[in-house]
């Protein structure tokens, strides 16, 4: 649990063993001194020969005290002039941003004998120092891989859920894709300790160390890291998500210091390239890592880059941390959006989610309403490499914050290339962690309100936003009114699927937009036996593109409230030449449904699916996972549900001369049993009744056993009287895997109403959201659009 401090310096406890044990690796500790900003010193190496002369503090006084202590600039990779330079162009680019003196950062370099704890209580005590605070080794935020199953694939380049759909974006040769898709025209650069450049799946890529030195322990992070950003296509090995970017490069922190690497890229880079920060710290006052931005230096360089216009994307650590609670040495919350400490360095922090859907967080990543993206945090296929470095290995077990954040940078490469590329400007630092971080076009994890790890961005919906609105994206409608966004609507009353007996003359004439019918969800017919019926399905393109070669399939399933896919069947596919954009609603060719395949005559459940190469349908499987299931059946504009019947409302003395009798089922989920509600809602006038007869084991599992509830011993059913004017629920049940219940609602309306048209349906909800459903029109047989009369031969 991370807690406030009473003190403003931190407690050091254990810094002497860790400060030996990073000695061993190289690593030299030091403390991170930042004067005033007033004050007035030469930056330059040595200068506290110079602290007296100044009236900066009795350096003379430290330099007895611990024999050995030197001083240095904290950014030795640019000219003070640079710096100035830089700060002057950030003001002008960002308006609301504050620079720091950054002349006035120095670092403390402390020998072996040397306690920093003490020295940094001393330097605390000077009017003219701001900051005095210990600067810990760092390390790249990666997991222990060594009981991790290996990957086949990359899935995270997969669409949404599984992945980012990367693949969605590529420009290819037959014309898919987006220009700039690859990532071309934007530089990355990536900070961290080590890397195999000339490995042969990125030594086409040309990048070089512009800053540091590589740590040879760290080869295998930093090639992996490479790897998932930007693996050449070369038919070696994998690819990466922009494998045509511009350039790639590196900057180091080993035996240099993190702000100076910060500094170092930022001078290599421009106006909306990209920033990948894969290092984690642990502050002196916490026993788990925490993203560098914690530490005031690294935070003020963070913000130099953000305010010139680079994206930088920040590993969150690997530390179990809720950083809602972090607090720094001085008792700030100053990584929690909703405290007045907040400070906001406009980086993207990245957690680390599941590679299996739902996406959960994992156990080791860093969390809080600070995380903006996530994405998967193991089991990740990229490049690797050794101590030695070897140019052909590769795993498939890359691990933690630092396998997600290549991705979330990968990302933002792909929406800077495509804007770049069709719009001819780039986003700058804030409007992208806004498009990457919105739910609306990204898939959350498993629990949002306890993962708090943000969303992991889907591309394919990013440029069917409004933002781009680039890509086709064809929808079919699960109600009249739907527009292809998400809602909370009908989800199975959708007019774009019309069944008619006969074949129609000209359909775009009878259904399209200009038909009249456009918004009409009664057309269609009962299907008619021993005869072919034909099935009209019509659609709309509201992305910025044509879409070509969009196919539509359709399936039939009996009457059911839950269509879940163990109840489709196939009818058959319809293909269009090309869907416009601009919202027509188009109509395909007829699909033929053959009279050996159509059951009985009567009213059939439909699924409609839609899509191309750009906007690829989800297949029959995917509707399986029921997790997949309830996210379809409102989210994805690709799938819709015709459940909307029309009947007569005179009842067939056959069957019940006094009520008009409803047939349906009420399956269980398809891949085990799950508590669900059944709702029952009439819309009935004075005098109607109406009762649903269940099976004996619905009654069976109902809690409360009525009174009123009527039991039919031959029929070994149970009748359950209905409010005929308004809803009645069902108390929670448990449905069976793929369980059939067969229901049957009975219907009267008295005869002096029968010339009227009373709406009925009945829904089943899980977690109280609606599944599933279905509706019915009881209208009298000259409201319902008049059929065609086979022709008789006349003898």
């Amino acid at each position: 649990m991370i807690k406030k401090t009473d003190s403003k310096i931190p407690k050091l406890e254990g810094i002497v063993n860790e400060k030996r044990r990073y000695e061993t690796e190289g690593y030299r500790p030091g403390i991170v001194l930042k004067f005033q900003d007033y004050i007035e010193i030469p930056y330059e190496d040595n200068v506290a020969e110079q602290f007296e002369k100044y009236r900066i503090g009795p350096w003379d006084h430290i330099s007895r005290n611990y024999p050995g202590v030197k001083i240095s600039r904290l950014f030795k990779s640019l000219k003070p002039s640079q710096i100035l330079s830089l700060t002057q162009r950030a003001r002008e680019i960002d308006k609301k941003y504050s620079p720091p003196n950054f002349l006035t950062y120095f670092m403390v370099d402390c020998p072996p004998d040397v306690e920093p704890l003490k020295l940094i209580n001393e330097l605390a005590e000077w009017t003219t120092v701001e900051k005095a605070y210990y600067n810990p080794p760092g390390s790249e935020p990666q997991v222990n891989p060594d009981n991790d199953p290996r990957f086949a694939n990359q899935g995270y380049l997969d669409p949404a859920p599984d992945g980012i759909n990367a693949e969605f974006t590529w420009p290819r040769a037959n014309g898919t894709g987006f220009s700039g898709g690859d990532g071309a025209g934007i530089n990355v650069i990536d900070l961290e300790r080590g890397w195999t450049f000339d490995h042969e799946d990125l030594v086409d890529h040309g990048a070089t160390l512009l800053h540091g030195s590589v740590r040879d322990g760290s080869r295998a992070h930093g090639t992996a890291v490479l790897g998932e950003i930007c693996a050449v296509d070369n038919n070696i090995g994998c690819i990466g998500i922009a494998p045509n970017i511009a350039s790639v490069n590196a900057v180091s922190y080993w035996n240099s210091n993190r702000p100076d690497a910060i500094f170092a890229a930022i001078a290599n880079l421009n106006y909306g390239d990209v920033l990948l920060i894969e290092a984690q710290l642990t502050p002196s006052h916490m026993t788990s890592p925490c993203p560098i931005e914690v530490l005031d230096g690294e935070f003020d360089a963070l913000r130099l880059a953000t305010a010139l216009g680079i994206v930088v994307v920040e590993a969150a650590g690997n530390g179990s941390n809720n950083l809602d609670n972090y607090v720094n040495a001085a008792g700030d919350n100053i990584l929690d959006r909703t405290s007045n400490d907040f400070r906001d360095s406009g980086a993207i922090m990245v957690g680390a989610g599941s590679s299996t859907t739902p996406h959960t967080r994992m156990g080791f990543s860093n969390f809080g309403n600070r995380v903006d993206c996530y994405a998967w945090g193991e089991n990740v296929n990229t490049t690797s490499s050794d101590n030695s470095g070897a140019t052909d290995s590769y795993t498939g077990t890359f691990n933690g914050t630092s396998s997600a954040s290549p991705i979330i940078t990968g990302a933002a490469v792909i929406v800077q290339g495509i804007a770049e590329a069709n719009f001819g400007y780039r986003f700058n630092p804030y409007q992208i962690r806004n498009i990457l971080s919105d739910p609306a076009t990204g898939t959350d994890s498993d629990d949002p309100a306890n993962d708090q790890i943000g969303v992991m961005p889907d591309l394919q919906s990013i440029l069917q936003s409004l933002v781009f609105n680039l890509a086709p994206d064809v929808y079919l409608r699960d109600f009249v009114g739907d527009n292809g966004d998400p809602h909370t609507g009908s989800i199975s009353a959708s007019p774009d699927i019309i069944l008619h007996p006969t074949q129609v003359t000209n359909p775009q004439t009878s259904y399209g937009e200009a038909s009249g019918t456009a918004n009409s969800n009664s057309l269609g017919y009962a299907a008619e036996a021993g005869q072919n019926n034909y099935i009209y399905v019509r659609a709309r393109n509201r992305g910025g593109s044509d879409a070509t070669n969009v196919s539509a399939t359709i399936f039939w399933s009996p009457v059911s409230t839950l269509i879940t896919p163990d109840l489709w069947n196939l009818i058959g596919t319809t293909t269009i030449p090309n869907l416009p954009s601009g919202n027509i609603l188009t109509v395909f060719d007829p699909i033929t449904w053959s009279k050996a395949d159509i059951p009985a005559t009567g009213h059939y459940c439909f699924v409609g699916l839609i899509g191309n190469a750009d906007d690829p349908a989800p297949n029959p499987a995917d509707f399986v996972n029921w997790d997949n299931f309830r996210r379809f059946i409102r989210e994805n504009n690709n799938v819709t549900w015709r459940n909307f019947n029309v009947v007569d409302n005179i009842p067939d003395p056959r069957f019940d001369p006094e009520y008009v009798l409803l047939d349906f089922i009420a399956p269980g989920a398809p891949d085990k049993a799950r508590f669900m509600q059944l709702e029952i809602v009439c819309k009935l006038p004075r005098g109607a009744a109406a009762f649903l007869e269940i099976p004996a084991y619905f009654k069976d599992l109902m809690h409360y056993q009525s009174p009123f509830l009527k039991f039919d011993k031959k029929r070994d059913r149970t009748r359950v009287p209905i409010n005929p004017h308004g809803k009645y629920v069902f108390e929670e049940l448990l449905f069976y895997a793929k369980s059939r219940a067969k229901l049957r609602l009975f219907v009267h309306i008295p005869k002096k109403f029968r010339k009227g048209s009373y709406e009925i349906y009945a829904r089943q909800l899980f977690k109280g959201q609606e599944v599933g459903r279905i509706t019915w029109m009881l209208a009298p047989k000259k409201d319902k659009l008049k059929r065609p009369r086979k022709k008789t031969s006349k003898k």
